[in-house]
């Protein structure tokens, strides 16, 4: 486990887009439990020394992942993610947004198309992911919140997690 891990970060201005690809050095199957089953999301979603809670998760397709962010200071950051399509252990797509406890879309906040796509590579798993904005400011929202820096940390959580199961499998 000492390959070196491919992480591509792309923000296309001109498109609305960013455009993300990230190799984990585990099989498919456990990276993409990783991002479909709340109890291992929770585990590695939010950049430390953020948590992730999951309220609800249905994945299924018109289903939700309704869930916060927790601050060291105590603060929740409500998101609900709408699940548009799934084929498993290939791609899912959905809609994420800032939300309130109730499930309550604020839409004064950017919201988020997510594509992402899993493939089996040897040892690795390549994820790539597509993220569309409907406008350019929102994107920028997005990059000014600090989204590369907070996904980038969240990765390497869940590669510590991969690292934690395989060993364990050892």
């Amino acid at each position: 486990m000492n390959k070196t891990i491919l992480f591509n970060f792309l923000v296309d201005k001109e498109n609305n887009q960013i455009n993300v690809e990230r190799s984990f050095e585990a099989p498919l199957e456990l990276v993409w439990a990783a991002w479909t089953e709340a109890a291992i999301l929770d585990q590695w979603w939010a950049p430390k020394p953020y948590k992730s809670v999951t309220k609800t998760m249905d994945f299924t397709q018109g289903g939700r992942w309704h869930y916060y962010m927790l601050s060291p200071e105590g603060d929740k950051h409500w998101c609900l993610f709408d699940f548009d399509q799934i084929r498993p252990q290939t791609y899912f797509s959905g809609t994420d947004a800032f939300c309130d406890e109730q499930a309550v879309r604020d839409n004064t906040k950017p919201q988020v198309k997510w594509e992402n796509a899993f493939k089996a590579k040897e040892e690795d798993t390549l994820v790539t992911i597509q993220l569309s904005f409907k406008t350019l400011e929102d994107l920028e929202t997005i990059v000014q919140m600090g989204f590369k820096e907070g996904f980038a940390a969240g990765l390497e959580n869940l590669d510590q997690y991969l690292r934690s199961v395989l060993a364990k499998e050892e």
